[in-house]
């Protein structure tokens, strides 16, 4: 009677150091991993012991599994929650050995008949295709959303039915506290599972991605701007100017073009319109526009000859009368003397 003993408080002390290390923030830390790996230890301890005992068999019922020994029908689970939070380097294989182990504890309760209905038609589901298992499709948002309402229900449910257990002292209630918690395990291990086959699907994909190019300092490299004609000049290469952005030479070594360009002037006026605005800027004021136009005589003030505009004759001022009326008696003469056209001697017969 010495081994049961020593399995039942190996057994208690495994799930009190699994519970103790799911209310600590240091999971990042050295002496947390050392911990869960403890504590797997102690449940791997216990597996052993329970195959040395044989205490569980496929050929029988339920009813002959007495009610101490029920309560190791969820090792498996417990061992399984504790490899996922192991930290290794390759997370995959850590995922696998946890699947394994679900997968034992599903099939320990299939054959003990302990599956409801329900999860009896997901464990099938699962065997089926443990990689293409889920609770939900992936591709219908509302479905996901009500299972998970509806799982979250039962789960709690569940949890009250374990609580009232737990109040209950006796034989038989005792047995129905491990089976409650059996329930209650076998709901969270679909959700874990599916869960944990997304996870897989998710690091397949990335082993499987092509490999990036390795990092650079420089952020131009890093977006390739420029492409493998990158280069740290600020301006373009006199090529580039000439060739209206194509690069290459314009002459080979024997002088012959070879791409089209166009002369331009000297590389020093090039430079020196480069920060030239795109439009002509004034070059003076206003004020000394006019100033200059009065200089050339271009501006007409008060009137005068030039402005064409015929003053008003004083009929009382004889003088200006009378050299008007001389005006136009020699203008007078000069018609008469020049009848119009006697010049053109072009279109004479």
């Amino acid at each position: 009677m010495e081994e049961p003993q020593t399995l039942r408080s190996l057994f208690a002390a495994a799930k009190a150091q699994k519970s103790s290390l799911g209310s600590r923030a240091d999971s990042n830390t050295e002496a947390y991993r050392d911990e869960v790996n403890a504590a797997i230890s102690k449940f791997q301890e216990c597996q052993r012991q329970v195959s040395i005992l044989s205490l569980f068999s496929n050929n029988e019922l339920l009813e002959d599994v007495s009610t101490g020994d029920l309560q190791y029908m969820s090792l498996e689970y417990h061992l399984a929650e504790l490899m996922q939070r192991g930290a290794t380097s390759d997370r995959e294989a850590v995922l696998r050995r946890a699947m394994e182990q679900y997968e034992k504890y599903l099939m320990r309760l299939d054959e003990y008949l302990l599956l409801p209905a329900g999860d009896k038609k997901l464990f099938e589901q699962y065997m089926t295709n443990p990689t293409s298992f889920t609770l939900a499709p992936s591709n219908d948002a509302a479905a996901r959303r009500e299972i998970k309402v509806n799982r979250f229900r039962e789960e709690k449910e569940l949890k009250q039915k374990l609580e009232a257990s737990r109040l209950q002292s006796d034989d038989d209630d005792t047995r129905s506290l491990y089976l409650a918690e059996l329930q209650l395990y076998t709901h969270q291990t679909f959700q874990a599972l599916d869960l944990l086959i997304q996870e897989l699907s998710i690091l397949s994909a990335m082993r499987n991605a092509p490999p990036r190019p390795p990092p650079t300092d420089d952020p131009r490299q890093r977006s390739n701007i420029g492409g493998l004609s990158y280069s740290d000049r600020l301006d373009p290469s006199m090529s580039q100017l000439l060739g209206r952005g194509r690069g290459g030479p314009i002459l080979n070594s024997k002088g012959k073009p070879m791409q089209p360009f166009t002369l331009l002037g000297r590389r020093a006026e090039m430079q020196q319109g480069v920060f030239r605005p795109g439009h002509n800027l004034p070059t003076m004021t206003i004020e000394d526009y006019l100033d200059e136009e009065h200089r050339r005589g271009n501006v007409i003030e008060g009137g005068g000859e030039k402005s064409g505009i015929k003053p008003e004759v004083d009929e009382d001022d004889h003088n200006i009368a009378d050299q008007e009326t001389l005006k136009a008696r020699a203008w007078d003469e000069y018609t008469e003397a020049n009848q119009k056209g006697a010049g053109n001697t072009l279109n004479r017969g």
